[in-house]
């Protein structure tokens, strides 16, 4: 399909509020009129409280002295002044010198703090990235938690927090909606604290209400369907829990709502990580980005939090356990429908460990870059499912984009046994694709059926040494039986559990016609 065939078939799943937008700062952009900082010299009417904040979680370390920062596993020095704009290693590692987050990592002074902080507002009116709502939002966050734990109220800080939620206000965005808006929803929450202001409690307000009530579903899963970006808002729900709940501003009014949306996410984290602590990289998630589940379960139990049991439901994801393994299936739709840019084709692939080990993995994210690797890590052939035709399930395009999807039909939702058949190459082959899997507490049995057509299945296995013969795939706990196929093929691959970083494996692609059955024996 052609570029503007892909748009259209994108497009036509926004929401109303999203095209207006987009045309909105279309215009804005054309006709060089964006929203400029305004820094605010006068800022008595504000009286900034002393405010409490119960120990939260430290960030990953990004900076060492002398302008050094390590994002996304690529490191760069700065030989004199820091270059906010430096792009040489991608967008997102820009986004992330913008965060300012290693202002909250364990071991930074309050001197080099101040001192980052001094040298970028001194170029703040030359940052072109540093000004987008998303690294505003994420920045202004981290510089008021870093001023509440080290008691600093400078009137000129304040006034350059002022400005950039002043800013912020301006730069809503709903044209992306998501994770970015929440992100924005929670800076006017902290900065209506730290200020003392009723208008950014109203912006909050009025962001976080609606978009946690519809962005959290009803199993306690962020509805982007992604693990770490699941953490990722989890981790500032608590944030904004843990401001509302050490204050009494505003009447504590957020805090029972707060607590509710904490403890669905944290339930629905706590069924969705696996024994050994790891979470599934599902849908652009890494690790090294959001703090681990053990962490926030930790930080939770500081706020007086529980973590219950979540029956997977909306989120569209199985989880299957017995002694010797744990299997997570993904049975859900592409979704968010008007905000799948975390989205990969992977309708029906799953991920298993066995012994507390992985075994069958995701091939993960390790780069928003469009690019060549970019698309392959999205694909439908990076995962554990099947493709026809080397064609993805679900168009997914560009960086962030999905055109047309697969969508999905539950034929059968038991305990131990599970049916579904997804269209995503109904219309260009004739076929569904139906996959059955059935368990029970010495392994799992996957029946894939393409209606007579040919496919081809993949696994995706993690490095470890195992046998390869004929039919069968033997490891030291483990063997794996394909029955009714053409022919098997062993190919040299690589998975990226974090990003920038490459680990090479070994995956299978099964050929087959009509029906596969794959049967795995766990010891």
């Amino acid at each position: 399909m052609n570029k503007i065939g892909l748009l259209i078939h994108t497009v036509r799943y926004l929401k109303p509020i999203q095209v207006g937008y987009r045309l909105k700062h279309f215009i804005r952009n054309r006709l060089g009129k964006s929203p400029q900082l305004e820094v605010f010299n006068d800022i008595s009417r504000y009286a900034v409280p002393n405010l409490k904040f119960q120990p939260s979680i430290d960030n990953n370390k990004a900076y060492t002295p002398r302008n050094a920062f390590t994002f996304l596993n690529l490191k760069h020095t700065f030989p004199e002044h820091i270059d906010w704009n430096y792009a040489e290693y991608g967008r997102l590692w820009t986004y992330n010198l913008n965060y300012f987050e290693f202002l909250n990592q364990k071991d930074i002074s309050i001197e080099e703090g101040l001192k980052l902080i001094d040298e970028y507002i001194k170029s703040i009116d030359n940052n072109k990235t540093g000004l987008e709502p998303y690294p505003i939002s994420l920045r202004v966050m981290n510089w008021i938690r870093f001023f509440i734990t080290h008691h600093i109220d400078n009137k000129r800080y304040n006034g350059y927090v002022l400005a950039q939620l002043q800013l912020l206000r301006k730069l809503k965005e709903y044209h992306l909606m998501g994770n970015h808006l929440l992100e924005n929803g929670f800076a006017f929450l902290f900065g209506a604290y730290y200020l003392n202001d009723s208008i950014f409690y109203k912006e909050a307000k009025g962001i976080l209400l609606p978009e946690l009530k519809e962005q959290i579903l009803k199993d306690g899963a962020h509805f982007e369907l992604s693990p770490m970006y699941h953490s990722l808002m989890t981790y500032r729900v608590l944030d904004c829990y843990n401001l509302v709940v050490s204050n009494d501003f505003f009447n504590r009014e957020l805090e029972a709502f707060l607590k509710e949306v904490s403890e669905g996410m944290l339930s629905f984290l706590h069924a969705i990580s696996f024994r050994n602590g790891d979470v599934p990289l599902i849908n652009d998630a890494a690790n090294g980005i959001a703090p681990s589940p053990s962490e926030l379960f930790a930080y939770a139990q500081r706020l007086g939090l529980e973590v219950g049991e979540s029956t997977f439901s909306e989120s569209g994801y199985r989880k299957f356990t017995s002694v010797s393994y744990e299997l997570i299936f993904d049975v859900g739709e592409v979704g968010p429908t008007y905000q799948p840019g975390h989205a990969h084709a992977d309708t029906f692939s799953f991920q298993m460990h066995i012994n507390n080990r992985p075994v069958i993995i995701d091939t993960g994210t390790s780069t928003y870059e469009v690019n060549e690797t970019r698309f392959y890590e999205r694909s439908t052939r990076a995962h554990n499912t099947v493709t026809i035709g080397n064609e993805n399930s679900s168009q997914v395009w560009a960086g962030h984009r999905v055109a047309k999807r697969a969508s999905v039909e539950l034929l059968k939702d038991d305990t131990n046994c599970i049916v579904a058949r997804h269209d995503g190459y109904k219309k260009k082959f004739g076929v569904y694709h139906t996959r059955e899997i059935v368990v029970d507490e010495n392994g799992v049995t996957i029946m894939d059926d393409l209606e007579g057509q040919t496919g081809v299945a993949h696994f995706h296995f993690a490095p470890r040494e195992f046998l390869l013969d004929g039919n069968q795939l033997r490891g030291d706990d483990f063997r794996i039986v394909f029955t009714n196929y053409t022919s098997i093929e062993k190919i040299a691959t690589y998975h990226s559990p974090e990003f920038n970083k490459r680990v090479y494996n070994i995956s299978l692609k099964i050929l087959f016609t009509g029906k596969l059955t794959t049967q795995i024996m766990c010891k």
